[in-house]
């Protein structure tokens, strides 16, 4: 919304959403999944507060994006975010190698995001070293995050997150993840450097990822068909999550043949994959983070409260990239507007549930 209303500079909006927003919630997303996928303990109370520190990490990011900090602070602020996410990725691998027998293959998926992220950030601290490379630093650190951490780790959730949400096993979900690491790890990386480059090199990339989303989708519909994916309002939101993906990696591949600007695209991708994703995600996680242990009657009412609008809010989304990708931002920004005021309704009437409803 800040974005559409031109409020601030583009570059610290969009990190205040990819900074402050998205990575402390992937990194809060990872620490959840990893415990579950390894077959592990809870991450430790310390662990537990670095999506916090990359929250404020992010917000020096911003303040110096925006002028209201020196703005080499940007610089210190990369470099404390790769600490952060060096960490991380330290961590699950020792959760890997102390998985009694074979950890569930998704935890892979999040490694690999964090060496994209890790490879993203690395090019921003190379900018001072190399400003006359800046342009193309910035092009390879935009799609690495997008694509990389943030397509990586959906696509390595949502297998795992879809099937629970609906409370159906998928026991197809390990083959898929086991099976589309190497494409949509390759699809992101040659995205990345193609786009550097010119955006023919990117389009096999670009196919790779259609390619695994695809599968997902369809492994979905045959196996628990759409009327249970449209009925649920987090599957729905998930659903919606990967048609999003799929429109914006062809509007990717078309702003990189100068059909689109970058402007709609970049709106595109934040409305119609990312919101879908977050929004429908959280409505899963939230009541499991508010209320953690066996499953108590309060925790489902409150995912309940979530799910109710998930299905309307996906379809809000997705209306509004197709209209900022038409250039109609006043559309495209009301359509948002309404698909996040159901969330913020329900999110408001689910943290009134009270842990007495048992």
């Amino acid at each position: 919304m800040l974005a559409l209303r031109g409020w601030g500079s583009p570059l610290a909006v969009a990190h205040l959403a990819f900074a402050v927003g998205i990575v402390p919630l992937i990194f809060a997303a990872m620490m959840h999944f990893v415990p579950v996928l390894t077959r592990t303990g809870d991450p430790g109370e310390r662990l537990g507060r670095l999506p916090m520190a990359a929250q404020a990490t992010g917000l020096i990011a911003v303040g110096g994006m925006q002028g209201w900090l020196p703005y080499p602070l940007v610089y210190l602020a990369a470099a404390l975010d790769l600490t952060l996410a060096a960490i991380l990725l330290n961590w699950i691998a020792l959760r890997a190698r102390s998985t009694l027998g074979s950890p569930h293959p998704g935890w892979r998926w999040y490694g690999t995001a964090l060496g994209c992220l890790l490879l993203a950030l690395l090019a921003i601290l190379l900018i001072p070293v190399w400003p006359s490379y800046w342009r193309s630093l910035r092009v390879f650190h935009l799609h690495l995050n997008t694509l990389g951490l943030v397509g990586l780790s959906a696509l390595g959730t949502l297998p795992v997150l879809l099937p629970t949400a609906l409370g159906k096993p998928d026991p197809e979900a390990a083959g898929w993840l086991q099976r589309r690491l190497w494409l949509v790890a390759s699809g992101a990386l040659v995205i990345a450097t193609g786009a550097v480059i010119a955006w023919p090199f990117a389009a096999p990339g670009t196919a790779l990822l259609v390619v695994a989303a695809l599968g997902l989708a369809g492994q979905w519909v045959r196996r628990f068909g759409v009327w249970s994916l449209l009925r649920d309002g987090v599957a729905a939101s998930l659903l919606a999550a990967v048609v999003g993906l799929l429109i914006t990696l062809v509007a990717g591949l078309l702003h990189g043949a100068g059909i689109l600007p970058t402007r709609p695209s970049l709106l595109a991708w934040g409305a119609g994959f990312l919101l879908p994703l977050v929004t429908g995600a959280l409505s899963q996680l939230l009541p499991v983070w508010r209320w953690p242990g066996p499953t108590i009657p309060a925790r489902n009412l409150m995912r309940q409260k979530l799910a109710a609008s998930g299905a309307w809010r996906g379809l809000l989304f997705l209306a509004s990239a197709m209209a900022l990708l038409s250039g109609r931002e006043r559309l495209g920004g009301a359509l948002v507007a309404c698909g996040l005021a159901l969330f913020i309704v329900a999110l408001v009437q689910a943290v009134r549930m009270h842990r007495s409803t048992r």
